[in-house]
């Protein structure tokens, strides 16, 4: 296993260490954005989401107003058709730098519903700020040739490697104080997509994970997650334990105290090379039996 170099952060940190395993299922429809507007068939009265991964803004035509409800929360686009419309050019802008993604919507009996995540594949159009879509309305960039209406993207420069800069900005995020939060250009707060309690991650040792937040620039991501010992008796943790596939891996604290006491939680910070639920074990597949027998033998320690 090869071991990577230790992150330079101002927290209690073990080596990181990278480590492979099988990818889960995907669960939703994968559109690749190629500068040609996608194609999203709507089923009226029914909500489908658009998984963007990025903080976007939606700009469509007055003429969808009361037609057409759109929702935008953490990198998800939420849209739901009250009535059927033919074919309408819809725009996605990255608050961060600008970018834009052309979406063509219609809605009828006959769409569909199935959550789609967008997939990117080099450069996106990049629009200045007149031409940016407002919520209620929106513009698409015109400009003469299209080497002149095609921005490159510019490459980030940073003072420390990027899994060192995307762990500093969780911890602080999390635990500085709000005014002292430093925003960090290409970093924005992103959909980890996964469940509410992860127990793939370390099975070695009795420890409840939980997600608490996301955030990620291009490719990379981090992810943390809150860890606690629900064992009467110290765990010094390893990150060469954990099982799922990372880049880096921060535990704020290299100890655990016993259950019930101040020192019994600590944060762990994962960064991952493309989507943060893609490099993870899948958690167990609950079924009615389980279910069934998880019941029955509560009931039997019940007696």
């Amino acid at each position: 296993m090869m071991k990577l170099p230790v992150l330079a952060l101002s927290l209690s940190l073990l080596p990181p260490v990278l480590m492979f395993t099988t990818q889960p299922a995907q669960a939703e429809e994968l559109m690749k954005w190629e500068r040609i507007p996608l194609q999203i068939p709507l089923a009226v009265g029914q909500e489908r989401v658009l998984f963007a991964d990025k903080n976007v803004r939606v700009g469509f035509p007055p003429a969808l107003n009361g037609k057409l409800r759109v929702q935008s929360s953490g990198g998800a686009v939420y849209l739901k058709a009250d009535s059927a419309f033919p074919q309408t050019r819809l725009q996605l802008q990255d608050v961060e730098n600008g970018e834009v993604i052309l979406l063509d919507v219609t809605a009828s009996d006959k769409g569909s519903a199935e959550p789609v995540r967008i997939v990117y594949s080099g450069e996106v159009t990049s629009v200045s700020s007149n031409d940016a879509p407002g919520p209620s309305g929106g513009s698409s960039a015109t400009s003469g040739s299209d080497g002149e209406s095609q921005a490159k993207r510019r490459k980030i420069k940073y003072s420390a490697p990027l899994p060192v800069v995307l762990a500093r900005y969780a911890a602080q995020s999390l635990y500085g104080p709000v005014r002292t939060v430093e925003a960090v250009h290409g970093i924005r707060p992103v959909n980890h997509h996964l469940p509410v309690r992860i127990t793939t991650l370390y099975p070695s040792e009795p420890l409840t994970i939980t997600p608490l937040a996301g955030w990620g620039t291009g490719s990379r991501n981090v992810v943390a997650l809150k860890v606690q010992n629900t064992a009467s008796r110290k765990i010094t943790l390893d990150p060469r334990l954990l099982q799922g596939q990372f880049v880096t891996a921060t535990f704020q604290h290299r100890y655990l105290g016993p259950v019930g006491t101040p020192e019994d939680t600590t944060t762990l910070y994962l960064v991952t090379a493309g989507r943060p639920d893609g490099a993870f074990i899948a958690e167990p597949a609950v079924t009615p039996k389980t279910v069934k027998a998880a019941k029955q033998g509560g009931n039997h320690g019940r007696r």
